[in-house]
């Protein structure tokens, strides 16, 4: 296995995204619960938005020609012959001469082409001072301005967001189809770990990494299911197969080396697990597995705290969005310019490297962090970029792409 040729990882991360497909099931529930969900097909709007000609301000509905030379000192008088609120049926024609008080939102009287707001114009009664024009189409939000029937409002694969689903409500619907969100097994392995918060004994650790995995699963909506796995091959077996049996994703964490106590990828193969790649040319994180077992993604990550977010980054997160329906499974990106510069350890793979973030004047800085604590520097980093295969360094002042954590 050592002498294997190594995947890179544009290529590993490839695989892994042409592999995945989204899950099969989806369901249709209330909007008001799928904020940050992921739809499943197409949705196009079901009505015009808004359903009439509407009037943009409050003022008076006018023919437009009638007071196209008013002005201060060649006023025009139109008579007021009603009201126009939204919601309201009002069946009153502006014909020559006449005008309709109109609030905004309310369909426009037939026979009207224009709004003058209402500060161009005085009222005594009924009857109407204009010194002001307005021109046809003034001041009116044209049925289906904003929405037109049968426009694509969401594309298969989009997330959510409150504006989306502002549009989405606007567009008619009140339940939307969404995919199913993923079931990810998170299996932390090693007989040092200790579930947060149990008493630690000389030796010890407590599974800071398999909480970490937890929470980025949980921002993205995922139901996860945490445990630690003790190394003893037959225990790791009996895990491995009933976490598969039962979820949609497996993660391992730990073990994914090929010492004597690391039993995870000799135990996917006694599974039958079909191996895409196993270790990439990439870092932290190169100890990296994917595979697929029994139809089901699982995802070797290693153990050190650094190697093991980053390879769950870089590969495993894009393959549980994937799963999830994400038309884009990857990290958010914003362009930065480097505090410093920064150096690959190993030019033959791709070096990514943890940041803080800052307000530039042209450029949101990126100052590249250095591991010397590693829990505490990879908490408190922003952001994470990449120093590509075949670089050696990219100095201060370069201007790189960068993908956010915050």
């Amino acid at each position: 296995m050592r002498n294997e040729p190594l995947m890179g990882y544009e290529q590993a991360l490839k695989v892994t995204l042409e592999t995945i497909s989204p899950l099969n099931s989806h369901r249709v529930i209330d909007i008001s619960e799928c904020l940050g969900r992921i739809i499943s097909e197409d949705l196009y709007s079901q009505v015009n938005s808004p359903s009439i000609d509407a009037s943009m301000k409050d003022g008076y509905a006018v023919q437009s020609e009638e007071i196209q030379s008013a002005t201060l000192q060649n006023s025009v008088r139109l008579k007021i012959i009603g009201m126009a609120a939204a919601g309201c049926t009002n069946n009153q024609a502006v014909t020559c001469g006449t005008t309709v008080r109109i609030l905004t939102g309310a369909k426009i009287p037939d026979g009207a082409n224009a709004v003058l707001a209402e500060e161009f114009a005085t009222r005594r009664e009924d009857i109407l001072t204009v010194f002001n024009t307005a021109e046809p189409g003034r001041n009116i939000l044209p049925k289906g301005a904003d929405i037109g029937t049968g426009e694509l409002i969401a594309a298969k694969g989009s997330r959510l967001s409150p504006g989306m689903m502002g549009t989405l409500a606007a567009a008619g619907y009140g339940r939307l189809p969404v995919y199913h969100r993923p079931r990810v097994a998170i299996l932390a392995t090693g007989d040092e770990l200790v579930a947060p918060g149990q008493p630690l004994t000389d030796g010890k650790l407590y599974a800071s990494n398999m909480e970490m995995l937890k929470a980025w699963c949980l921002r993205y909506g995922m139901h996860t299911y945490c445990s630690i796995v003790s190394d003893k091959k037959d225990i790791v077996i009996e895990k491995i197969a009933a976490a598969v049996a039962t979820h949609d994703a497996v993660i391992t964490s730990g073990g994914a080396w090929t010492g004597d106590r690391d039993f995870v990828a000799h135990t996917l193969n006694t599974l039958g697990w079909k191996k895409l790649f196993h270790r990439i040319r990439m870092g932290p994180g190169k100890a990296v597995g994917f595979g697929i077992l029994n139809q089901k993604p699982v995802f070797l990550l290693p153990g050190g705290p650094p190697s093991n977010l980053m390879a769950f980054l870089q590969i495993a997160l894009p393959g549980l969005l994937r799963l999830a329906g994400h038309s884009r499974p990857l990290l958010p990106r914003i362009m930065v310019k480097l505090q410093s510069g920064v150096s690959s350890r190993n030019t033959n793979w791709t070096e990514f490297v943890y940041g803080y973030l800052r307000t530039g004047n042209e450029h949101t800085i990126f100052r590249p962090l250095k591991l010397t604590s590693r829990l505490k520097t990879m908490a408190g980093a922003q952001g994470v970029m990449a120093i590509p295969e075949g670089v050696k360094s990219l100095p201060a002042s370069a201007v790189v792409s960068a993908q956010l954590l915050i």
